[in-house]
């Protein structure tokens, strides 16, 4: 059948942007800044002998700006699509009384995503929803489409519910899928035909690489997570107690 076959997903996530500028009014349109951009062309680079069949962004400036760069000066340029199913997911608000306080709930963000009606911060997209719409987003790349090998671009939690995904573990398992900014996935999938002739299924699913920085393969340089990075606050202590209501 059309489309059978092994398919392998480069999945990146955006490279580093900076939320607190002086003219910022729009987290969303966020562009990337000039570390953001040295991160994508290590990727670039890295990536320079694949032929992508295809590319996906998520809609937003900074995986756009992290893709173009990445396909940039090749002999093939691929087509370049928008999944906006794949757009991070949206956040709540939080308050917090120091950078500490701050700093530390933001390194268990993602932890008991698995629980009912959990968030993304208190009053964010509930995670489940998240997951839902990402992993319908990428079974329509995989099954609408006949390609080999795709790059796609998204984000940190994005990527970590693909990940989940992928290995089987689901919600349960992505608070330990570190995304540091500009990394690389790569993931295999056998695609076969469904016994009954209707479409196509994923037989196996498979990591072959998770998080890697071109810019820094060792990270020696990259000792905090990347939630710590963005905020420029750096967290090495007890997890948070939950706040008293």
């Amino acid at each position: 059948m059309d489309g059978a076959g092994r398919r392998r997903i480069y999945l990146m996530r955006h490279g580093h942007v900076d939320y607190f500028t002086a003219e910022m009014t729009d987290p969303r349109q966020v562009s990337l800044t000039q570390e953001g951009r040295e991160q994508a062309g290590a990727a670039r680079d890295a990536l320079h002998n694949i032929d992508f069949d295809f590319a996906v962004y998520s809609g937003l400036p900074r995986t756009l700006e992290t893709a173009e760069i990445v396909l940039a000066n090749r002999r093939h340029s691929p087509d370049l699509m928008i999944s906006e199913g794949l757009e991070e997911l949206k956040s709540g608000w939080l308050t917090a009384k120091t950078r500490e306080e701050l700093a530390a709930r933001l390194a268990y963000s993602f932890d008991g995503a698995s629980e009912p009606d959990a968030a993304f911060l208190p009053d964010g997209e509930l995670f489940a929803a998240a997951e839902a719409r990402i992993i319908a987003s990428l079974e329509n790349l995989i099954f609408q489409h006949r390609w080999k090998t795709a790059l796609i671009v998204a984000h940190e939690g994005v990527n970590r519910i693909a990940l989940g995904w992928v290995c089987g573990g689901g919600l349960k398992t992505i608070s330990s899928f570190e995304q540091d900014l500009g990394c690389i996935n790569l993931i295999d999938l056998d695609v076969t035909p469904r016994e009954n002739g209707d479409g196509l299924q994923i037989e196996r699913a498979l990591l072959k690489a998770v998080n890697v920085t071109p810019y820094d393969f060792v990270k020696h340089g990259l000792s905090r997570t990347s939630l710590e990075h963005l905020f420029d606050i750096d967290f090495g202590g007890v997890r948070p107690k939950p706040a008293k209501m």
